[in-house]
Formats: structure tokens, sequence, C-alpha cells
């Protein structure tokens, strides 16, 4: 059967109920723009709740994370594209659900402050004000929709998917929350919608991002190797924002050898900003 598209939760649930007994649900919330890390979670909520599950995608351009207008403006639209890349990877519906389904008040200038301690305070939040808020609004509203019994995210924003995991433990007991691995272009480079801003000269030095988190993993997450890293890269061009070793659950910063750790970075090239991790072996 073909990729069933849907323009709101509500003609979702109608086809399901006409089309379908209970069955597992498999769901991947995105912001569209959809590419092989997006596909990689499909094909593995596909593979997860069988061939007798259902698995949604939704596409929503969140507007309460964007901190930046003009950075929300930009953010691609590739409708077609999203429903021929979620449909070959195995989804049976993609729902373009409209802002008033997930806001029924009114998009609001300012969500409800999300407060999970360093989770939603460091790093990403500190660069970002307000950005977390938006996302746990946001996906506490598709959860709400959805009711999946599995939701999948990508490891490339490692941050988000500790927060949203806390999410789901607070106010979604019975949703597993699934990570998938970071899918990546052939120089080490974390697939984003962001990677097509770039211009052809920094999209070759974009694979640098990359090399700098697999230098400090192979010192063993040493700070002096974080540092002398960080430093090239803003030699070469690049804006750091934190390019820092971590407590994997926390998002602490943490030296403890023997603990489960990632590196993470945020950095701006041309303009475009990109993140991405990696783990630190114990």
């Amino acid at each position: 059967m073909a990729v069933q598209v849907h323009e709101a939760f509500t003609d979702w649930k109608r086809f399901r109920q006409a089309s379908a007994s209970a069955v597992s649900v498999g769901f991947i919330p995105t912001m569209g723009a959809l590419h092989e890390g997006h596909a990689s979670l499909i094909r593995m909520a596909r593979e997860e709740v069988g061939p007798d599950g259902h698995v949604v995608v939704s596409v929503f351009v969140n507007p309460t994370q964007f901190n930046d207008p003009a950075d929300f403006e930009a953010y691609p639209s590739t409708r077609e594209s999203d429903i021929r890349v979620a449909g070959v990877a195995g989804a049976d519906a993609v729902v373009f659900p409209g802002s008033g389904e997930l806001y029924p008040e009114g998009i609001p200038h300012r969500v409800e402050p999300a407060d999970y301690g360093a989770l939603t305070s460091l790093w990403e939040a500190a660069h970002r004000p307000g950005h977390f808020d938006g996302v746990v609004a946001v996906v506490r509203a598709l959860f709400d929709q959805v009711q999946p019994d599995r939701a999948y995210f990508g490891e490339k924003d490692w941050q988000q998917l500790a927060v949203i995991r806390t999410l789901a433990q607070r106010e979604f007991p019975d949703l597993i929350v699934v990570p998938a691995p970071t899918v990546r272009e052939a120089d080490g480079l974390a697939m984003s919608s962001r990677n097509a801003r770039l211009s052809r000269e920094d999209r070759v030095m974009a694979g640098g991002l990359h090399h700098a988190l697999q230098a400090v993993v192979d010192a063993g997450g040493a700070p002096e190797e974080a540092s002398r890293q960080e430093a090239a890269l803003r030699a070469a061009g690049w804006g750091v924002e934190y390019l820092a070793v971590v407590d994997s659950g926390k998002l602490e910063a943490t030296l403890e050898p023997g603990t489960f750790r990632r590196v993470i970075v945020a950095a701006r090239r041309g303009g475009v900003r990109l993140i991405d991790n990696l783990p630190v072996p114990v």
C-alpha cells in the first residue's frame, strides 16, 4: 500500500479507526526536509513494530523552538520529497498537521518553561534561549495526538534526545523513546537539513567538525585535547559556541574516567549552525 498522506491528525485518526485494529505504533516526529538520517529512523521503526504495526511520520516546523526568527523563515520545505522519502523507507502514513492542532489556543509568544535541570540550562539551552521550552511543548502535543508505543529520535541531537527522554519518563511512562545512531556523510559530517545551506567551500570544510570530535575521542576525552581542537576549529574559521566532554545522561561537564561521556560541539560555518557529538569509550 502506498504511504497515506494526511493534512491533520484528525484525518489520520479517522483513517486508523476505519482501517486497523489495535497494533503497535511507531512514531517519527520531524520538521521535514527528510534525508537519509530520517529514513534510517523510519526503517528502524518499520523493523521494530513489524509488518502488522503502523509507522507514522509527522512534518511540522515548530515556531516556538526557534529563538532566531530568520532561522525559522529559512527552514526548508520539501513536501513532495518528504512524502517520497518516508514512503520508500517504510512509513505507513505522513501527517502534515496545522499549528491549530498542536497549539489550539494559538501559537504562544512564549511557551511554558521546561525545567529539567542541566538538560534545559546548559549548552544548547544557554545558546538558544527558549529552544527546549518549544521542543517540550510541541513534542508533548505530538505525543498526545499520536499516543505512540515507540518514538524514534536521532543521536545527533543528543541533548534534545535527553530532554525528550525526560519528558517521556515524567509524562508518558508507557512510551519507549528509541535512539538511533547518527547517519553521516562520507567525510563524517552528520546529516542535517542545514547542510544544504552550506556554500560549496564551507561544505568542503565542514567535515572538520567531525574530525575534531574524533580527535578528542581518540585522546580519551582529555580536556587538553578538547581545548586544542576548539582552538584549531577557530583558527580554521569556525565560530565555536562550545566543545566539551560531558556526562552522557546529565549533560554536565565531567572529567571523570569510567563514566559514560559524550564530546559535544556546536559551531557556525558561513552563518550555518551545526551540532554534533560522539561517545567517549569508557
